[in-house]
């Protein structure tokens, strides 16, 4: 069994450019279909937040549109009770990646109110590039990944090939027009190698010990990737 560190937004809101905050958080099916495969082959979960607060959850992840039906909403909503660890997070600025074989941020708008520019959170993604674990992200939480420095001043993901939510995506969200700033026009700006697949469709991009997925239907095969390397 290995320890397994779950990141997670502690932002209940996303400003957008006129200064709205716009109600958020983490996205569910980002958080709980890679619990479940982990958990499922036996790892153990331990979720950081900024300030240890409580991660919360996008009502709207909840809702019956986003998950397939009223069915689906209610296998969301049983997954998310049964992911027990998110009423006990640990403080990020206190966590010691070396007790840690894996990383993993899920998404939501929530990071990029707050770990898009969280020092500690770019502390944690730098050494852990560089210490060659699995590091993952999906949907929006690469937005964490621009927050995260090296040496030399530049992004540490600078030339990595990755992917994230798109402008596309945001666009047809409705959305794009009222964020202060684009997820994937910011990892361009920052050096990233962005790939883009179909809007809202499965798409995980794998670099070195990186691994990113597109959206929320990404989830699951992030979480595969993710068991591939713990299980190598």
């Amino acid at each position: 069994m290995s320890k397994i560190l779950f990141v997670m937004t502690g932002a209940a809101h996303w400003t957008l450019a006129d200064g709205t905050p716009h109600p958020t958080g983490f996205w569910a099916e980002e958080a709980v279909t890679p619990y479940a495969a982990l958990k499922a082959a036996g790892h153990e979960i331990v979720v950081a937040t900024p300030g240890g607060v409580v991660p919360p959850v996008d009502r709207a992840s909840l809702a019956p549109e986003v998950n397939g039906g009223e069915e689906g909403a209610a296998e969301t909503a049983a997954a998310l009770a049964a992911f027990t660890e998110l009423n006990s997070p640990v403080p990020l600025d206190g966590v010691d990646l070396d007790a840690y074989a894996a990383v993993f941020y899920p998404g939501g708008h929530g990071p990029m109110e707050d770990l898009a520019v969280h020092a500690a959170s770019g502390r944690l993604l730098t050494l852990a590039l560089q210490s060659g674990k699995p590091l993952a992200t999906v949907c929006h939480a690469t937005a964490a990944l621009l927050a995260a420095t090296a040496a030399d001043g530049t992004n540490a993901f600078a030339g990595y090939r990755l992917t994230g939510f798109t402008n596309a995506e945001e666009t047809q969200a409705g959305l794009a027009d009222r964020a202060a700033w684009l997820l994937q026009d910011r990892l361009v700006e920052a050096g990233a190698a962005f790939e883009e697949g179909e809007p809202w469709a499965p798409y995980v991009v794998v670099d070195r010990n990186l691994i990113t997925g597109q959206n929320p239907a990404s989830s699951a095969g992030v979480a595969a990737e993710l068991l591939k390397r713990l299980e190598g």
